[in-house]
């Protein structure tokens, strides 16, 4: 069996949602792993966070401007005159219950109540529209199987035993449908897996079912060697390795949540990218094998703030570093680059919600100097850092402003951190010696 993931422009539309229904209407057993319909969870967000302020006109207004919406998307996807009904009637529940809670006290539970009916929206709608097509798909509630536990981290024996008896109790089907994101926490509480979930939902279930491959239907034909938002003329990897693939995730590449890799690494699954729009194209494959040497892909993480923290004293300032990364330990902030030497640290982090309580630590035993508005550019590759073109890269960005650069702590990944306002160059110029070289060299 196979689980196939579809992202919400997979389903935004009813043209979109029959592509879904031809790609996975091919005589095999798959689970399918559904996101909100697209412009769903911002909406979603904009109410929650209107109920938050108080603003509970506005909040009402764009709870009925959704509404309509999803009523006109019935109409437009549901022909059969029973299911149309049953569609309508579940559709009218939810707005409901989310007029409802537009009233209610805010709470973060109350925030993560609102955000998950966009996907047990779309997967109502699918699994009936499924089933009018004459596909035989049942639905199956990621609220009765999948949870997270006291550390935020998929509880996997939980899930799998219960997704494992879900299936079992059900008729036998050939498309099963479940959503992603949403998920239930150790408290038997509603929350979710965070923005982008819906990819780490899907390996989550393909290692608990021990899923022959698991499949992310996105907008895009898998990874690119750089961004195509800010670079022309980018190309398809046709393979990448579970660490490259995790690294390009973590330091910006949208397509993939940067946990998704985690669950089926493990188990060996393979994981593969596809377009929805062009099926047949061959998409990206991730798995534990490597294939060639160099840089493959280039990716930008924004949103960084780099620290510079200087001991107090000058020498023999031993235990300083670890006093420096408790504080950081101490607020539950990761921490993405390093610099160091005996008496400073550089390093760049990229939430800030604790940053003014860390520097007041900080400065109990150091200099604290902070830089926002940074960016990362990953460059991603197998043994890149002994690949003999490496070396040139800091030629080719003589002409920027390096603020710091983490090569030699992975054989796979030299990040390089520069001002947000030199990222583009810096994509562009990299992308003209990386890989527009490469098709000379290989002519």
């Amino acid at each position: 069996m196979k689980v196939y993931k579809f992202g919400g422009t997979s389903v935004g539309s009813v043209i979109n949602m029959n592509h879904v229904k031809e790609i996975i209407s091919d005589a095999t057993k798959k689970v399918v792993v559904l996101s909100a319909m697209s412009g769903t969870t911002n909406a979603l967000v904009e109410i929650s966070e209107l109920t938050r302020l108080g603003d509970l006109e506005k909040a009402i207004i764009k709870v009925n401007t959704l509404n309509e919406i999803y009523n006109s998307r019935v109409d437009d996807l549901i022909k059969h005159t029973d299911l149309r009904a049953e569609v309508s009637a579940y559709v009218s529940q939810q707005f409901k219950e989310l007029l409802k809670s537009v009233n209610e006290t805010f709470s973060v539970m109350l925030h993560n109540k609102i955000v998950a009916k966009g996907e047990l929206l779309s997967t109502f709608m699918f699994s009936r529209f499924l089933q009018q097509e004459g596909v035989n798909a049942v639905l199956l509630p990621a609220l009765d199987f999948m949870r997270i536990d006291v550390t935020n981290e998929p509880d996997n024996f939980y899930i799998q035993q219960n997704l494992n008896r879900l299936m079992a109790s059900m008729p036998e089907a050939d498309i099963y449908i479940t959503q992603g994101f949403i998920c239930l926490d150790a408290a038997g509480k509603v929350t979710n897996l965070q923005r982008g979930g819906s990819d780490y939902t899907a390996t989550i279930i393909g290692a608990a079912i021990k899923a022959e491959e698991v499949q992310i239907w996105t907008d895009i034909d898998g990874f690119h060697n750089n961004d195509p938002r800010f670079v022309n003329d980018t190309n398809a990897l046709s393979h990448l390795s579970y660490n490259e693939a995790a690294e390009l995730a973590y330091f910006g590449a949208k397509i993939l949540h940067p946990q998704t890799v985690m669950p089926v690494r493990e188990l060996d699954i393979p994981l593969r990218l596809k377009n929805t729009m062009q099926p047949k194209a061959h998409g990206t494959l991730i798995t534990n094998k490597t294939h060639g040497e160099g840089i493959k892909a280039i990716a930008a993480k924004d949103g960084i703030t780099a620290i510079k923290i200087k001991s107090v004293r000058m020498l023999l300032a031993h235990g300083f570093l670890k006093k420096v990364f408790e504080v950081f330990e101490r607020y539950e902030t990761a921490i993405d680059m390093v610099t160091t030497s005996e008496i400073a640290v550089s390093l760049t982090i990229d939430s800030t919600i604790n940053l003014q309580a860390i520097v007041v630590d900080l400065e109990q035993f150091a200099t604290v100097e902070v830089d926002d508005f940074m960016s990362i550019i990953c460059l991603v590759g197998n043994q890149i850092i002994y690949h003999p073109d490496t070396p040139q890269l800091f030629q080719v960005l003589q002409d920027v402003n390096v603020r710091m650069i983490a090569y030699g702590g992975s054989n796979n990944n030299i990040s390089l951190l520069v001002n947000t306002s030199d990222k583009l160059e810096s994509l562009q110029k990299l992308q003209r010696y990386v890989f527009e070289n490469q098709k000379i060299k290989s002519l």
